[in-house]
């Protein structure tokens, strides 16, 4: 259920309806807009009676919620979620550039791709420590060593560093990450969403590649109803009949999630495509589309790359997409940070 609370609002009259709404055992999630405050009520609202809400003078309009997800949903929070980071604001207009390897290889390779993705203009430096993997036998990552060397590599270029992470069992190993990812297969890991719901870093959730955007989006609502409300979507692709790409990029969420959230809404066109040659079309199309950002897979040689090769681009193909989403963008209401 949905408050919509008039402007000026007499400070007694909202301090005794909130005294009232929470003896009901309900919990509030407030939005003050620019000309609306939005009072969200989650919880067991039938014992809500809308009648005496309807009589308040500072209630303005009552709406019922249908949708599972309350905390995710736009009803609640009308304007843009913003989050900022590092100094870098993702959302709300902005425009955010994630890059890097798919894995941590070695404190050179990451730091001199850091460097170079930095040049072309990333606001985030992207790499795997913890590698989730179809095959037991593929290469898994270098784990908690992996992150001592993207914690350089950090230090080395002043980028902030997203990566994933695999079991809540390793939060601890993540205190100097600035973004944590939930990656495609773990996006229904309810306990670990709990876990991270329950700590104030930022969460990157990745559709899961068999996911409708309502379980989706109720994977976001586990992070958001822990109390973190820093989660940002990624539309990484969905496994579809088509076997010529790694999976399906819908572009079609991205406007349609956007109508139905407030959260920042970004694009990984690397696993989308699963080819190098279709990153920066894919790009560019959801640049297009109104994604607040992509997270790009970005190797100095990914001839000999230890984890997806076929789908990372070079940093100077990075630098030339950069500059054709300046275009794009320039045609959006969106703005690349600097």
């Amino acid at each position: 259920m949905i408050l919509i609370i008039k402007n000026g609002a007499d400070a007694r009259q909202y301090e005794k309806l909130t005294e009232w709404i929470e003896e009901l055992g309900l919990k509030i999630h407030l939005s003050k807009g620019e000309s609306t405050t939005v009072m969200g009520l989650v919880g067991d609202t039938s014992r809500v009676d809308t009648d005496v809400l309807r009589s308040l003078d500072i209630v303005k309009d009552i709406l019922r919620v249908s949708e599972p997800y309350k905390k995710v949903n736009r009803k609640f929070r009308p304007d843009d979620t913003v989050i900022e980071v590092a100094g870098q604001r993702i959302g709300g207009g902005n425009f955010t550039l994630i890059a890097g390897p798919c894995s941590v290889e070695s404190e050179k390779q990451i730091i001199e791709v850091a460097e170079a993705v930095k040049k072309a203009g990333a606001h985030f430096l992207r790499g795997g420590a913890f590698k989730p993997r179809t095959s037991p036998y593929s290469f898994q990552g270098l784990g908690a060593d992996g992150l001592k060397l993207l914690i350089k590599a950090k230090a080395a270029t002043g980028l902030a560093v997203v990566t994933e992470i695999m079991d809540s069992s390793q939060l601890d190993l993540f205190a100097d990450v600035d973004i944590i990812q939930v990656g495609a297969r773990n996006m229904q890991n309810f306990e670990l969403l709990k876990k991270l719901g329950a700590q104030a870093k930022p969460v990157l959730l990745k559709r899961g590649f068999a996911a409708t955007i309502e379980e989706w989006l109720m994977s976001a609502e586990y992070v958001m109803s822990g109390g973190n409300e820093n989660v940002i979507l990624c539309e990484r692709g969905i496994r579809t009949f088509e076997p010529y790409t790694r999976n399906t990029l819908d572009l079609s969420a991205i406007p349609l999630v956007k109508e139905l959230t407030h959260l920042p809404v970004i694009v990984d066109p690397s696993h989308a495509s699963g080819l190098a040659r279709l990153v920066e079309p894919m790009s560019l199309a959801s640049a297009a589309a109104g994604a607040d950002g992509l997270i790009i897979e970005v190797h100095n040689d990914p001839a000999r790359a230890l984890c997806d090769g076929a789908q990372s681009i070079t940093p100077d193909k990075l630098a030339a997409l950069v500059k054709k989403l300046d275009v794009v963008l320039g045609v959006t209401d969106k703005r690349r940070g600097l």
